[in-house]
């Protein structure tokens, strides 16, 4: 992002933080239970098709772990791990202007705070991700995501498709984030990576993905 991007950038995450914090709640509460119920059901649909056509189906999800202004997704990382038998890594901040590394992550496994104070795993290295959910604070509908502002998804999911691998990202973001409907105008930067799909508290803002 060059700076006059940048420097545009502050006041539209300022903005956005507001509108996120001033949410009900209850509101909060319903809307991460139906965040989470709409990415088991899709998950669990594509899974259901791709093994009846004979086709490899996603086994390793990289997520991350909420913080308290963000939709809680740890109990559906639990029931995926648990009940269905997914492998869920989670980001480490390795260095400033570093991809993120992906670390397994189990419920119970050892956690430490990193760079930003949120938890992050401690142990081995995750495989290539299939599916990765990326936190959005902003978003338009043709999939732009605003971020925090420090780059690290842009550069790990550009790092991704360098390594050939395929995979599906999902942006996980509250309603309130919606730039056109706040009325607030954003234009990506040349390195932006557009997201294939984005999911909020009210439904899909960018259409469910369907894996091939």
């Amino acid at each position: 992002m060059n700076n006059n991007t940048e420097h545009n950038a502050v006041p539209l995450r300022t903005r956005l933080k507001q509108l996120r914090a001033a949410q009900n709640p209850v509101d909060r509460n319903r809307g991460a239970l139906l965040i989470r119920g709409r990415l088991f059901t899709w998950l669990a649909t594509s899974r259901t098709r791709l093994s009846e056509a004979g086709k490899p189906v996603p086994q390793n999800i990289a997520a991350f772990w909420s913080t308290g202004e963000e939709p809680s997704l740890q109990p559906l990382l639990q029931q995926w791990v648990e009940e269905e038998g997914y492998r869920v890594s989670l980001p480490v901040v390795t260095a400033d202007d570093a991809p993120l590394q992906f670390r397994l992550w189990t419920p119970g496994a050892p956690m430490q705070e990193g760079a930003y104070g949120i938890q992050e795993p401690v142990g081995e290295a995750a495989p290539p991700p299939d599916i990765v959910l990326v936190p959005t604070l902003g978003y338009t509908r043709q999939g732009d995501r605003i971020g925090y502002g420090k780059g690290y998804y842009d550069r790990t999911l550009a790092s991704l498709k360098s390594q050939g691998h395929s995979f599906t990202t999902i942006g996980i973001a509250w309603a309130t984030g919606d730039l056109a409907a706040a009325g607030l105008t954003h234009a990506p930067a040349p390195h932006d990576v557009r997201l294939d799909a984005i999911l909020t508290d009210k439904g899909w803002a960018v259409p469910a993905p369907v894996i091939s």
